[in-house]
């Protein structure tokens, strides 16, 4: 059964997900896990894009766009299928996309911002409700 865990920080502001999914990513891939990372948006997609190349410096998290290459171990989409992935997930968008449960581990990002706190407190309620293990992390 799918994972999911919720890290949750005291920052606010779009850019706020994108440096915690940049954390997060660049954590797991450094432990061997393959990752999609499920955008919001095309637009958000392309501003992981670029963070991912520069949010460290001196170093990068090899990466690709699922329109661009979507076999990479670190693939972006916005609505895309994910593909061959099936290990980790994280998710941008504020609702579980349909392929969710294919994933062993689902990350969601919670920030201060109330509406997107809200979007996932019924994240929580979804996945919570269907039975999933849930787990709270404080950044």
């Amino acid at each position: 059964m799918t994972r999911v865990d919720f890290y949750v920080v005291s920052d606010a502001g779009p850019d706020a997900v994108l440096r915690v999914a940049a954390r997060l990513t660049d954590k797991a891939r450094a432990s061997g896990h393959r990752l999609f990372i499920h955008a919001a948006s095309e637009a958000q997609a392309e501003q992981l894009d670029q963070l991912l190349w520069s949010f460290r410096p001196g170093s990068f998290v090899p990466h690709a766009r699922a329109d661009q290459d979507p076999t990479e171990a670190v693939v972006i989409g916005w609505g895309q299928d994910p593909g061959e992935h099936n290990d980790v997930m994280i998710n941008l968008a504020g609702e579980a996309p349909p392929f969710f449960s294919r994933f062993a581990r689902v990350a969601e990002v919670v920030t201060a911002d109330e509406q997107q706190r809200e979007a996932q407190r019924a994240a929580w309620r979804f996945y919570r409700d269907r039975g999933y293990p849930l787990h709270k992390h404080d950044l």
